[in-house]
């Protein structure tokens, strides 16, 4: 095998043996086939990546496509966030499709199915039909209706279409083979009456067809070449073909090309539910803020969090094609977030848990701008923050009395801040309970950064961030964490998901940013020095700045858990 086809991932060999034994360029055709019950989550992006790459790759046409075939569990609004999360990942569809939009001839195929003798209408209950399904190891039994006449059948369905039956009296079943290995095979359900307004065909219709009846054969109105799915459709595979041939032999003039489908595995991510129907439950129970909430996996929601399009894309383009299932670390999903805002995010400085600092030696009144680089990685120039004799530093960064390998501010010891001066720790002012209220320390004025005295090229071993108290703009910050405390919550037999909720999922603070910030809209990102990647959420006002906490500098979560 050639290096050059060993880079290859399985799909794309496939497409190659396919041109190589004679298969045009111009008939290579792919989709990404949504249900638009529910937003799109991190697992789909693996879908719409290779689809998407695919079309780039071989510089062929996509359709975006909803399979909109249950109208009890679909709303307009999914087809809309569908859309929004596709194009802002950075793709471009060629057609916009709907499965409704075959509904005819969906429904005409079916009539020469029943015509050809391979299709039924059943009247027994769900209940005596999954009895008769059989098991894996035992072959199913026959329905009592399997050999109604042809004339029969037909005037059923045709009764079934004008609304003359109410739900659950009747189904469409293809007429297949109830001894298959493959229990799709006998005898699957093709239509159910169903009295629901659909989102887009209002109340045309009250029968509607079965996902596996409507999916392989919307694939072939669209012609679409290859029909790319993830692991669990592998056993409906079987069943695509029957369908496709079948119909193949009444449009093979008007459709000359028959998909083909091949399935690759699902993207599992830990810490995460991919359910949707479980995810909408979060939802409705208000564990969440809703389906943007920035804990939840669906593409809004790291949209919110401040997650890019870059990072996802690269994120997928790691983990990969393959055919094997397993789960994929979401500490690589944040590293690649990371990768991305430290080169596109500008710094900044925010104290999220402020204790006053008060410079005695710096005269009282008096305020100075210092200039600030913003991103050294993307030269993007500098920024100026005002600096006086009181600020904000972080809590956590004194101690009255500390050890040798504590490089932060204490007393008698120096430190750095950023962009200003060298300080030395003094004494600190506490209330009744023992609180430290207030800390006081020394600066030394020639040392200013980039003054280019001896002074300012001294070295100390700690550098801290601050805000100037008289200029600081108070801000909300939100800090998440995993919205579950298990690794694999959705996997235990004997326990539900819901019980492995982290009832620490997300803070609200009060917090100190710099004036610059002022102007910040939503969706910005930045890099708060020394604390991790934020960014401007939604709910955020020029009377309320409000930050959600995209990902820390580093990963935290690997040591609380060794």
């Amino acid at each position: 095998m050639s290096e050059e086809k060993k880079s290859l991932n399985f799909i794309e060999q496939i497409i190659e043996e396919d041109l190589a034994n004679g298969m045009d360029t111009k008939n290579l055709r792919f989709r990404f086939p949504p249900e638009p019950n529910g937003y799109l989550h991190i697992g789909h992006t693996k879908a719409i990546g290779i689809s998407f790459g695919l079309g780039e790759k071989y510089n062929a046409p996509v359709n975006l496509r909803f399979d909109d075939t249950n109208p009890a569990k679909e709303e307009q609004e999914y087809v809309d966030a569908i859309k929004k999360d596709v194009s802002w990942l950075g793709y471009q569809w060629k057609n916009e499709c709907y499965s409704s939009d075959y509904f005819q001839q969906l429904y005409d195929w079916a009539v020469q199915l029943i015509k050809d003798g391979k299709a039924y209408v059943d009247s027994q209950t769900s209940e005596a039909m999954a009895e008769q399904k059989g098991t894996p190891t035992e072959p199913g039994v026959a329905s009592p209706h399997r050999d109604r006449s042809i004339e029969e059948n037909l005037d059923l369905f045709t009764k079934m279409k004008k609304g003359e039956f109410e739900e659950g009296s009747h189904v469409l079943r293809a007429k297949i083979d109830m001894t298959s290995p493959n229990m799709l095979l006998r005898d699957p359900i093709m239509y159910r009456i169903l009295k629901k307004a659909h989102h887009r065909t209002g109340n045309d219709w009250v029968i509607y067809p079965m996902y596996d009846w409507t999916h392989g054969e919307s694939d072939y109105i669209e012609q679409i070449s290859h029909s790319l799915c993830s692991l669990e459709f592998k056993p409906h595979r079987d069943l695509y073909n029957w369908f496709r041939d079948h119909v193949y032999k009444y449009s093979k003039d008007q459709y000359p090309n028959s998909p083909k489908q091949r399935e690759f595995s699902r993207l599992n991510l830990s810490y995460t539910i991919m359910s949707k129907r479980k995810l909408l439950k979060l939802v409705e129970e208000g564990v969440v803020a809703g389906w943007d909430d920035p804990r939840m996996p669906t593409i809004s929601g790291l949209r919110r969090r401040g997650y890019t399009p870059t990072s996802i894309r690269n994120f997928i383009e790691t983990v990969g094609v393959s055919k094997r299932e397993n789960v994929i670390d979401v500490a690589l999903l944040e590293f690649k977030i990371r990768e991305d805002l430290n080169k596109t995010a500008n710094r900044v400085m925010g104290v999220l848990n402020p204790v006053k600092l008060v410079i005695t030696n710096y005269p009282e009144g008096e305020e100075e701008i210092l200039i600030a680089e913003n991103n050294p990685e993307m030269d993007a120039g500098s920024r100026k923050v005002p600096f006086s004799r009181e600020l904000y530093i972080e809590r956590d960064d004194f101690k009255e009395e500390a050890n040798r390998k504590y490089f932060r501010l204490t007393i008698g010891k120096e430190v750095r801040l950023k962009n200003a001066y060298i300080i030395k720790g003094e004494n600190c002012i506490k209330d009744e309970e023992g609180n430290i209220t207030e800390i006081h320390c020394t600066y030394d004025p020639l040392s200013k950064s980039g003054s280019g005295t001896e002074e300012s090229k001294r070295k100390v071993k700690g550098t801290l961030h601050w805000v100037s108290k008289k200029h600081a703009v108070k801000a909300e910050v939100r800090v998440y964490d995993r919205l579950f405390s298990d690794e694999a919550p959705d996997s235990h037999k004997d326990k539900e998901f819901m019980e492995f909720l982290n009832p620490n999922s997300l803070e609200k603070i009060e917090a100190y940013v710099e004036p610059s910030l002022q102007s910040a809209s939503i969706g910005d990102r930045f890099q708060f020095q020394r604390l991790g990647y934020f960014n401007v959420d939604d709910d955020s006002t020029k009377e309320k700045l409000i930050f959600n906490k995209t990902v820390g500098l580093r990963d935290t979560w690997a040591k609380m858990n060794k």
